[in-house]
């Protein structure tokens, strides 16, 4: 199966590794390139937990609601047209409101829930959500079982939502850990993307490399796949002039004694990349991550602002995995 955009066409299977608005954004345009047989998106599930008795999984829903066109515009997460009637009442109630659920997400929590009572698994559970949308590309949790990230900071661990949302990531990072890791088997669809004779290669999407790449990386026998020879694993960096476009990720490196910069994203993942994707304006420092990590760097606009740019970016990056 070939995706085609203009004159420029691609052979074989990518998978995307996406966690959050940056993922999603360049999911999105790789969807637009990539046929639904060609294109599987594996996304983090460290995020995930359960509020108000409704299973959670908000990289996924980013992904979904990406993909469906029905996000939000400005947050790039969450429903469009949202309304909040259900957490008005339930602040008036006195309970919890520190993790907004808008009357639209809570649908899909809601369906989610009685997917996963029915005995389905989150991998099927997102199926269905998908196909109610309209998405005919495959958008995989990175697993079926349990994982959890904390954040560990000077006044112990925190579970993420409650350090990212909660508490607006003020505390200051040390380290992460993923509870649940060393159990956890890939998700069905992602173990047979990876055996998938016709894959092409791995596409590393700009999301936090910390809390919504490691959890997949980190999944056993994922890494050690990844470094094998005939697997191309290109990662486009969420770092551009020193800042992240989106999220802590800037912020974590800082508190990791980390410089924020594209090459350190590239060392973050340096054992298993065949090639890195980076900003127009880090172009100088192209040529150190090829000496340092002798492998190739394209450099190019990563900053994705509309649909075009995304699509632009996924393009870009499929042209240039097809040279490695």
């Amino acid at each position: 199966m070939v995706g085609q955009v203009g004159t420029f066409e691609h052979q074989g299977h990518v998978i995307a590794l996406s966690g959050g608005v940056g993922g999603a954004k360049l999911s999105l345009g790789l969807s637009q390139i990539l046929a639904p047989g060609q294109l599987s998106i594996v996304v983090n599930t460290g995020d995930d937990f359960e509020h108000l008795g409704l299973p959670i999984s908000p990289d996924v829903d980013t992904t979904l609601y990406t993909l469906g066109n029905v996000q939000n515009p400005e947050t790039g997460w969450g429903r469009e047209n949202e309304s909040w009637a259900c957490l008005e009442t339930l602040e008036e109630l006195g309970g919890d409101t520190w993790f907004r659920l808008g009357d639209r997400d809570i649908a899909t929590h809601l369906l989610r829930l009685s997917l996963l009572k029915e005995g389905k698994s989150l991998s099927e559970a997102t199926a269905s959500l998908a196909k109610a949308l309209g998405i005919g590309h495959a958008i995989l949790p990175m697993s079926d079982d349990p994982v959890r990230t904390f954040v560990t900071t000077p006044d112990g661990d925190l579970p993420f939502q409650e350090y990212f949302v909660k508490l607006q990531c003020a505390p200051e990072a040390r380290s992460f850990r993923f509870e649940g890791i060393g159990t956890a088997r890939p998700s069905a669809g992602f173990q047979s993307g990876l055996d998938d004779p016709s894959l092409s290669g791995v596409v590393i999407c700009p999301s936090n490399p910390f809390v919504s790449v490691d959890p997949i990386l980190d999944l056993p026998g994922i890494r050690q796949k990844l470094k094998q020879d005939h697997v191309k694993v290109i990662a486009v960096s969420p770092i551009v002039g020193g800042q992240a476009l989106k999220g802590p990720a800037a912020k974590m490196m800082a508190e990791l004694n980390i410089p924020a910069s594209p090459s350190s994203v590239a060392d973050h993942y340096r054992n298993i990349l065949s090639g890195f994707v980076i900003d127009s304006v880090d172009a100088d420092q192209a040529g150190i991550i090829e000496s340092t990590h002798n492998i190739p760097v394209l450099v190019c606009n990563t900053v994705m602002k509309d649909l075009e740019s995304k699509t632009a970016l996924a393009k870009d990056t499929l042209q240039f995995l097809s040279t490695l």
